[in-house]
């Protein structure tokens, strides 16, 4: 009986062993968990009765400024994220091609937005038994995170008169890439993606960090981000009764410079709120 009890403990014990050994290597000096393990915090409530002003604004988030390079960060892609989310059915995504594509009313199924984003290329190339002869090779590109140029996100921003603040609340987002060609050439205009209810994404994106230039030990997430305002946009709509876009009456240095003015009306009625 001792006998067995021995070899049954060295059984364990090499077992055990044989796990540690197969165990990843630790990348880092220690096990990073918070981001992992966070929650989002919700949204404090909002009575009607206590919002006198609000305005909705449309922006554009162009991955081409300097303090949007994070956007482009490879290892955890913002676009990868929320496409993985939608292929998996953890997110809800809507037609981008509908009249009011924003207002989130036509979901897209999930085999729709497996195939956003992906393209087949043509290849020809000498059979192997006969060199004379042709053979056209299919090749399936899958969805590219690099390819997205932009985000467009819809936001309300009003005042709440029962804690005297004015808040911003994004509302949807949407991944914009650049139109191509079947030969893979760049063409002017942007290709919405399509449009994310962006309450639903708030916790998918709280479980991934954003990177940090000046300190590797202190990531946010994504939701940080966008709840910071960490982002460099313009303003390419607000609410109207033509319902119509800053370029539909705007072009070049013109369209800047009303963006500009939608972005300081806002300023203008927070600051006169209040008398110094």
């Amino acid at each position: 009986m001792y006998k067995i009890s021995r070899i049954l403990l060295a059984v364990t014990l090499m077992g055990g062993a044989m796990q540690v050994f197969a165990q990843e290597p630790l990348d880092g000096a220690y096990v990073k968990t918070t981001t992992k393990e966070k929650e989002v915090v919700p949204y404090d409530y909002v009575r009607e009765a206590d919002v006198f002003w609000a305005k909705r604004i449309w922006r554009t988030i162009d991955l081409k400024e300097k303090m949007n390079l994070p956007f482009k960060y490879p290892q955890q892609p913002l676009a990868q994220i929320i496409h993985n989310a939608a292929k998996n059915g953890e997110l809800t995504v809507y037609d981008p091609s509908v009249i009011d594509a924003d207002q989130f009313k036509k979901v897209l199924t999930i085999e729709d937005v497996k195939k956003i984003g992906t393209s087949a290329d043509t290849l020809y190339q000498p059979n192997a038994l006969d060199p004379d002869k042709i053979d056209t090779v299919m090749v399936k590109n899958d969805f590219a995170p690099e390819k997205i140029s932009k985000y467009r996100i819809k936001e309300d921003w009003f005042f709440d008169e029962k804690n005297s603040v004015m808040i911003a609340r994004i509302i949807g987002v949407a991944p914009v890439m650049p139109v191509t060609t079947s030969s893979g050439t760049t063409m002017e205009g942007d290709l919405t993606m399509y449009w994310v209810y962006y309450p639903d994404l708030r916790p998918i994106l709280a479980k991934f960090e954003v990177f940090n230039p000046k300190n590797d030990a202190v990531r946010l997430s994504w939701e940080d981000l966008f709840e910071a305002r960490m982002f460099e946009s313009y303003i390419y709509k607000e609410s109207n009764v033509y319902d119509r876009n800053i370029q539909e009456y705007a072009t070049g240095v013109d369209a800047l410079l009303e963006s500009d003015r939608v972005k300081n009306d806002v300023f203008i009625f927070e600051h006169d709120l209040w008398n110094y």
